[in-house]
């Protein structure tokens, strides 16, 4: 039996859920909390395996609890529920560890089917939230490398190409040599690199340097 939590700050919303899943024989509900301060203290101290979570909870900044949650225990599958269109939040709490995303508006039918397809190990989504985020994943496929990175990032990866060091990079960019090392960081890992003779690599092969 899949053991849940609800965590919403508006009980009656808790109320109605806990009604739905109570007539469910698979399902059951073990705790129901209205802040963000209860459901971290929920996750510590007990184990279950998912969680209804609504985004907009006293005490948490939007995502931000769901990511709080995922640090604490990344095994509890989380089922987002919210007001706002999935075009609002979805893919931000997909991309946080969401296992599912639903309107309040949904159907007490499509609540318990998401439920049970996150519990088998799958991710439950709309079709148009599904075609969207497949949409994102081709054209970020489809991106060359260095095209991922921002204008400074450019910059610098074009003058490690040209094989100057961290300091003159500093000099020329009027940035401490620090800046130059995080920078340095953010292209590596965005490019899938591990080494400035690989960023040399790549901008001579890419004919970046005019």
């Amino acid at each position: 039996m899949a053991k849940i939590l609800i965590a919403d700050d508006h009980s009656i919303i808790r109320a109605g859920i806990k009604r739905i899943l109570e007539q469910e024989t698979d399902l059951k509900v073990i705790g129901e909390v209205g802040t963000a301060y209860e459901v971290l203290e929920f996750v510590n101290k007990n184990d279950f395996d998912l969680l209804l979570l609504d985004i907009n909870m006293p005490g948490a900044s939007g995502l931000g609890l769901l990511k709080d949650v995922r640090k604490i225990k990344p095994q509890i599958k989380v089922l987002v529920l919210s007001i706002y269109p999935e075009e609002s939040f979805a893919v931000g709490a997909f991309e946080l560890g969401a296992s599912g995303y639903l309107t309040k508006e949904s159907s007490p039918e499509l609540l318990v089917k998401a439920i049970r397809k996150i519990i088998n190990g799958g991710k439950y989504l709309s079709e148009d939230l599904g075609e969207r985020l497949a949409s994102r994943i081709d054209l970020e496929s489809t991106k060359v490398l260095h095209e991922r990175l921002s204008t400074r990032e450019t910059e610098v990866l074009l003058f490690i190409g040209e094989g100057k060091t961290s300091a003159e990079i500093a000099t020329k960019l009027g940035i401490s040599v620090n800046t130059v090392a995080t920078y340095r960081a953010r292209i590596l890992e965005k490019m899938n690199m591990n080494s400035n003779a690989a960023l040399i690599h790549y901008v001579i092969k890419n004919e970046l340097l005019k």
